[in-house]
């Protein structure tokens, strides 16, 4: 009924319109009274040929003889009268067959299906639309990004160009806008300066143009960009935007920190605050075979593992968590926690085993130039010939051929890296590998969600995927203006505190069993308190600190905000991104 209304509405406040239906009744009049003169003219003629005949009578004659039906039922005798049927079958052809269908189509049903179109795709917002987030490319990751701010209950945009398409999206059950992202009315008429952030996930030289364009219109609204290249990363940011994201650059990074091998030193991988989150490889130290309470790491210094990762799947760690040959550990705490940590672990090695990477594309060539700087040994696999900083570790050819990953070492390799953009690929390499060796790890990167399982299914021990990188970058910017970037989209976030939690102790709340949720941190009178005791008391705190994947969060929110997180988690959102806005020099403008 609202689409309906919708449509409505647009239909009747057009000009146009409301011309063309004048038109329309003009011609449905103008045909009505050729109807009824005809049907008087029957009965005159009738009359002369000495039949006598009702009105509704002439009245049917009339409309059967006008649409060529011709049931011969009653007809004329007289050459007057064949000569009148003749007329009203010729008037009938030119205005029901011909006027009449021609003058529906033009003044009426071709407006219905442009108000129709324009309704689900239209050119602008209402006036009084504020915090949206407006999105100028639909992709991989725009969908992923879509499906966190539902969960949050923001409203978005696509902005799409081509009407055919944003039609198409429309109908899958995205909220579409149609308009030319190069042009500055159509950023006006989305209510740009009132935006909470615009995602420009095109190329980088169209990012480029539509980042400039809205730059004409404001300085305030947050823009994040992407490009797959080094050198458009600068381009984009003295264009203006905020935050220009390097995908690439980035899933080559995420490839590498999974790498149990090497030493066993901590990986950061984030921070907030002076909060620094890192992961640490368990293997071949002396934490292996132990649960949580008896490595006494946080007594020893001062971290707090909050997760582990146990062959690709993120697990909540507690007191009696085990850690394993494979772990992977989830640390948080400030800079000088952590290098407590490498001065007590950094002194073992995971392994010395080469690594073999598959694919030298751009993630291929990032995996490959980080492994190196992490002075691990590797050998990368590709068709071309074009890496040129690698020759020495270049085997030309094809991945799936048993020979090449002989030649590269498949046999003593204690890692290999699938880096193909093609899912389909990653999912044949990373069977194929599994079975060549089981024992072995395999990390592989995915473009889509929904091919995650599927690698692990596969064999894969780590899968990490591009679209979720991507939108857990720019929803972590949108809410915090900082990035936390973790596989499956482990978070860090700051939240008022719930007066459910008021006044107790941090040991007796069950927080991370009952959330998933861990509490890192707390704002008492504006002095924030990193890693607070077990035994501390929430009393007097204004806000705490949690770590957690999207699901934790919304346990949380569904157990200590009435289930969603709706005005807290918009107050909290506006205060950070003013922050944000502050650190990038343009409120000062404003």
């Amino acid at each position: 009924m609202k689409f309906l209304a919708s449509e409505l509405n647009y239909f009747f406040q057009k000009k146009s319109t409301r011309i063309n239906l004048k038109r329309l009744i003009i011609f449905a009049a103008f045909l009505l009274a050729i109807i009824l003169l005809f049907t008087v003219i029957f009965h005159v003629i009738s009359i002369y040929e000495g039949e006598n005949h009702s009105w509704i009578t002439g009245l049917y004659w009339t409309l059967v003889t006008m649409s060529t039906l011709g049931f011969g039922d009653i007809v004329f005798h007289s050459d007057i009268g064949r000569l009148f049927s003749v007329i009203v079958l010729v008037t009938g052809v030119v205005f029901l067959l011909v006027m009449l269908p021609f003058t529906f189509i033009q003044f009426f049903y071709a407006p219905w299906l442009e108000a129709q179109a324009q309704a689900r795709a239209p050119r602008k917002l209402p006036s009084d639309t504020r915090n949206h987030v407006l999105i100028t490319k639909f992709n991989s990751v725009a969908i992923s990004l879509i499906d966190i701010l539902k969960t949050f209950r923001y409203q978005y945009w696509l902005v799409i160009p081509d009407l055919s398409e944003a039609l198409e999206i429309s109908d899958l059950g995205y909220e579409v806008v149609h308009g030319n992202v190069d042009d500055p009315d159509t950023w006006r008429r989305l209510q740009v300066e009132h935006a909470a952030i615009v995602v420009a996930n095109d190329n980088e030289r169209v990012n480029t143009n539509v980042v400039f364009t809205i730059r004409e219109l404001s300085e305030l609204v947050p823009v994040v960009s992407f490009t797959n290249v080094d050198e458009a990363v600068d381009i984009l940011k003295l264009a203006g935007s905020n935050l220009v994201l390097n995908l690439a650059e980035m899933m080559g990074q995420s490839l590498v920190r999974r790498v149990v091998s090497g030493s066993a030193r901590v990986h950061v991988i984030g921070r907030f605050q002076e909060l620094v989150i890192a992961e640490a490889p368990a293997m071949e130290t002396p934490l292996v075979g132990k649960t949580l309470k008896k490595s006494r790491l946080r007594e020893l210094t001062g971290v707090n593992i909050v997760g582990i990762w146990e062959r690709g799947e993120y697990r909540i760690a507690n007191s009696d968590s085990l850690i394993k040959e494979n772990s992977i550990l989830v640390v948080v705490g400030t800079v000088a926690n952590l290098r407590k940590y490498d001065e007590l672990m950094g002194i073992y090695h995971a392994s010395d085993a080469p690594v073999v990477v598959l694919g030298g594309g751009r993630v291929g060539e990032v995996v490959a130039r980080s492994l190196k700087e992490r002075q691990i040994p590797f050998k990368i696999v590709d068709r071309g010939k074009y890496l040129q900083a690698f020759q020495d570790q270049l085997i030309t050819g094809d991945a799936a051929d048993f020979n090449i990953l002989k030649k590269a070492g498949i046999d003593a390799a204690h890692t290999v890296i699938i880096t193909p953009n093609q899912d389909d690929t990653n999912i044949y390499l990373t069977l194929y590998c599994r079975r060549l060796r089981p024992d072995m790890q395999i990390i592989s990167r995915a473009t889509l969600d929904r091919n995650l399982h599927t690698l692990r299914r596969a064999g894969a021990d780590f899968s990490l995927s591009y679209s979720t990188m991507g939108s857990n970058a720019i929803f972590n910017y949108l809410q915090s203006g900082e990035m936390v970037l973790l596989a499956e989209g482990l978070n860090i976030f700051k939240v008022e505190m719930p007066e459910k939690l008021c006044g107790k102790k941090i040991s007796d709340l069950d927080f991370r069993d009952r959330t998933g949720c861990t509490i890192v941190g707390v704002e008492k009178n504006g002095e924030v308190i990193l890693q607070p005791d077990p035994e501390f008391m929430l009393s007097k705190v204004q806000k705490i600190i949690l770590i957690g994947t999207l699901e934790s969060e919304k346990k949380f929110w569904k157990l200590y905000n009435s289930g969603q997180p709706t005005e807290g988690r918009r107050k909290f959102f506006t205060e950070r991104m003013q922050k944000a806005m502050k650190r990038s020099g343009f409120m000062s403008k404003g």
